[in-house]
Formats: C-alpha cells, sequence, structure tokens
C-alpha cells in the first residue's frame, strides 16, 4: 500500500541542475529516513544522499557540495536538489524510505526509478 511518487528527472547539459521530488504516500511520522540512490549504466546501486528522522544528512563523496537533500514533513516528501551535474552523473535515481509499520521497526520501500542524463 505505500507508494513513493517520484518526479523531476530529464536531460540537461554539463553544469545544469535537476530538482527531484520523492512523495511517500504515508505520514512523516512513519518515515525513519528517507533518501536517494542511483545506478550508473554497468553498475551496482549506490547512495547518493539520505535524509534522517532528526534531519541528519548522508551525502556520497562524489556529490557533496553539489547536491543538497531537504525533507517537507507536510508532504512527505524528500528532495534533491542537484547543480553543477557532470556526465558521470547519469544513472537511474531511485527514491528510497524506511517506514515503520505496525509490528515492525522500518521496511525499505522504493520508487520506480527515474533517468537523469548529464550530455553536451
Amino acid at each position: 500500500q505505500v507508494q513513493l511518487v517520484e518526479s523531476g528527472g530529464g536531460s540537461v547539459q554539463p553544469g545544469g541542475s535537476l530538482r527531484l521530488s520523492c512523495a511517500a504516500s504515508v505520514s512523516i511520522f512513519s518515515i525513519n529516513a528517507m533518501g536517494w540512490y542511483r545506478q550508473l549504466p554497468g553498475k551496482q546501486r549506490e547512495l547518493v544522499a539520505a535524509i534522517t528522522r532528526s534531519l541528519s544528512t548522508n551525502y556520497a563523496d562524489s556529490v557533496k557540495g553539489r547536491f543538497t537533500i531537504s525533507r517537507d514533513n507536510a508532504k512527505s516528501t524528500v528532495y534533491l536538489q542537484m547543480n553543477s551535474l557532470k556526465p558521470e552523473d547519469t544513472a537511474v535515481y531511485f527514491c528510497n524510505a524506511n517506514i515503520v509499520s505496525r509490528g515492525t521497526n522500518g521496511d525499505d520501500y522504493w520508487g520506480q526509478g527515474t533517468q537523469v542524463t548529464v550530455s553536451s
């Protein structure tokens, strides 16, 4: 019953910006953490950025200083502002949420993925 709806992907030139959004269908009070992962062509999925219930953040070294993760509690939505994009940022980006439900400490849920392409 949990859904993560992603938006904001697309194609940009190097140096451009995109803003990804991910809205969860549950209350923010049920969410331990939300974040973004990406899967580069021919590579395994990797963490890009995450934000916890306490608003602490974690970024991959490759995106520090360029990407910013934030959260809107009223909308149960996480955003990823991506600036100074590079061709090596090209990947499918997946939203992730760790959600508490009855009888669980927290389970991971995933969006369907949104393509980000950075090329000249």
